[in-house]
């Protein structure tokens, strides 16, 4: 487990020293907010903007091995760049380019998971509407996991702010009403 934190050191570092703005989201984040569960992957959203991809992918994938035949064009079609660490742990790359993935990264902030490895991670309330929005079982478990660890220290009215506007744009409404039973049934 302790290479996959290396692993997203390198790369926090790596974007750092190009001056980019990223953070880190999905399995590793929720290690920190919720139950600490096996993750095999490291997610992170990269700030982007929209039309400036290119010079990120390229430069990305002259340092790291990408996971997929075409990465290239896969990354600029899908916003996603599927790669692989030195010590074969593979790294999922957001593109991010829409004002929520730009507040997720500003609300981010660092953790010390082990001495000497200090990684921004996305903030719990972010890493829930990440989480409702992709809305896989797993995905349910870790929301379920966040809210039961960090209680009442969640602030929903950003929670369901940043969810609604995106629920929307999916056409399903359902998640918001998903969402707030799983937080009555937690939180009895």
């Amino acid at each position: 487990m302790k290479d996959l934190f290396l692993a997203a050191r390198r790369l926090q570092r790596f974007f750092d020293r190009q001056g980019w703005r990223s953070c880190i989201i999905g399995g590793l984040a929720v290690q920190r907010w919720g139950e600490p569960r096996f993750t095999r992957d490291v997610d992170v959203t990269l700030l982007t903007g929209l039309g400036h991809e290119e010079k990120y992918v390229d430069a990305i994938l002259r340092r790291y091995a990408p996971r997929i035949d075409g990465a290239r064009e896969f990354a600029l079609q899908h916003r996603v760049m599927l790669l692989q660490d030195r010590n074969a742990t593979g790294i999922d790359v957001a593109l991010g380019g829409i004002p929520f993935e730009e507040r997720v990264i500003e609300r981010s902030s660092a953790f010390e998971f082990y001495p000497g490895i200090v990684l921004r991670t996305c903030s719990a309330e972010d890493l829930i509407v990440m989480k409702a929005f992709a809305g896989r079982e797993l995905d349910w478990g870790d929301v379920r996991s966040i809210i039961a660890r960090q209680s009442d220290g969640l602030n929903w009215r950003q929670i369901r702010s940043e969810l609604r506007p995106l629920c929307e744009l999916k056409g399903a409404p359902e998640i918001l009403t998903h969402l707030e039973k799983m937080r009555r049934e937690i939180q009895r």
